[in-house]
């Protein structure tokens, strides 16, 4: 579980839905995102993608991304720890992101993810010049950690779900494993999934 007092930063959502959860997956668009959108679709569940421009070419599909209704995020150019550069530097791997994002896809980026998780001032500041929100989380599955036991992913998630959730996921092979049996066993604890600006 996370969770952060700093006001400029969404960790939860609150919804008109009953129980709600906000799926979302980083440091795409990979290889298997066809994948996680046919499992999405077959789920009826929409997701955030927040995407390193440096992985965006026009063959990834993209298009069905937004075709699906879901939405994608910055996740900077090339996924560096942003507290360790200056703020001209922070701000550049954000709006260079965001820039490429918005050329390729036509779509406005209004959200924002920091790589690793790590932030400081001059990244609110940033953010707040380019007109991003930054987006944490609540629930980090650690999928990434789990390559060979896929199933602690479920268990990382169901264990901690609670009302607004923002769930962190990974476009992984690992992932891509679980998750029609983790959105099934979200759903059947009667949440639903929305997206950030539900």
């Amino acid at each position: 579980m996370y969770d952060s007092q700093d006001t400029d930063v969404i960790t939860s959502v609150r919804s008109k839905a009953e129980k709600s959860v906000v799926l979302t997956f980083d440091d795409g668009p990979s290889k298997v995102l066809t994948q996680i959108l046919d499992i999405l679709e077959a789920e009826d569940v929409p997701a955030t993608f927040f995407w390193q421009s440096r992985l965006l070419y026009s063959e990834r599909p993209w298009k069905r991304v937004l075709q699906d209704g879901h939405m994608i995020g910055s996740h900077t150019t090339k996924h560096p720890n942003l507290v360790k550069l200056p703020y001209e530097k922070q701000f550049e791997e954000i709006q260079n992101s965001i820039t490429k994002i918005e050329r390729i896809t036509g779509s406005k980026i209004e959200y924002f993810r920091p790589p690793f998780g790590q932030y400081n001032a001059d990244t609110i500041e940033a953010a707040k010049q380019l007109n991003v929100t930054p987006v944490m989380w609540r629930i980090a599955s650690i999928d990434w950690e789990l390559k060979e036991d896929p199933q602690q992913i479920m268990t990382n998630v169901i264990d901690h779900l609670e009302d607004g959730a923002v769930l962190l996921m990974h476009e992984l092979k690992q992932t891509v494993e679980v998750l029609p049996e983790l959105i099934k066993a979200i759903k059947e604890k009667g949440y639903t999934f929305i997206l950030l600006d539900h």
